[in-house]
């Protein structure tokens, strides 16, 4: 079944006051002695948001009701920008300095090998995690073919899919580095736009929630 998904992004300037992140679902059973069994539901994790302190002014309350009704409340998922972890890889202490970060390898004359899903890897030194970057920022993707720029690809922003050209594609062994943005696909959780207006430009609304969706 596909998404309702619109390929704009949430207001910038208010998901930046934004609270959350990524949240797994674990069942934990304590048993009789005092151990415990858990058990991990969800194989990835699931980010969810409150924007509701991003609001400041008349005109982010205006342009937040606008983003509201164009999705439907809760029908259509958007692009969000998670100012916390929205850039693969992170910039260094260097300001602007944007390290190519390992992509994959091509391998020639291999079906199915001249396309690659976007990724990014948390390298944790005991199990690192892999998550699949379906929304990238259109135009802010750099490729580089063993350290050398190259725009022999082409990308779907809206799947995240990488496509070599010919000629990258019939060579095998050549290190693909890059980095890029990205958004999280996600979508209102409420129907309901309760604003409370205290006076003239005096408003606020308790909870924006927020919340990935899968696509």
């Amino acid at each position: 079944m596909t998404v309702p998904f619109h390929e704009v992004q949430f207001p910038p300037t208010i998901s930046l006051g934004a609270i959350g992140g990524p949240s797994f679902n674990t069942t934990v059973t304590e048993l009789s002695g005092g151990s415990e069994r858990r058990n991990q539901n969800w194989s990835r994790p699931r980010h969810a948001y409150d924007v509701a302190h991003g609001i400041k002014t008349q005109a982010d309350l205006d342009a937040l009701r606008a983003f509201f009704m164009g999705r439907r409340a809760k029908v259509f998922g958007f692009r969000f920008k998670d100012w916390a972890d929205y850039r693969c890889p992170n910039w260094d202490a260097t300001p602007g300095d944007r390290d190519p970060l390992p992509i994959f390898f091509t391998t020639a004359g291999v079906v199915g090998h001249s396309t690659f899903q976007l990724a990014k890897t948390y390298a944790d030194t005991v199990d690192p995690y892999t998550r699949v970057l379906a929304k990238p920022v259109a135009g802010t993707l750099a490729l580089y073919n063993d350290g050398a720029p190259t725009s022999d690809w082409t990308l779907d922003a809206t799947t995240g899919i990488v496509t070599l050209g010919t000629a990258l594609s019939l060579t095998s062994g050549r290190a693909i580095t890059g980095h890029l943005e990205f958004d999280v696909p996600c979508r209102f959780d409420t129907d309901d736009m309760k604003v409370t207006i205290n006076d003239l430009d005096n408003f606020s609304w308790g909870q924006i929630p927020v919340i990935e969706v899968r696509v």
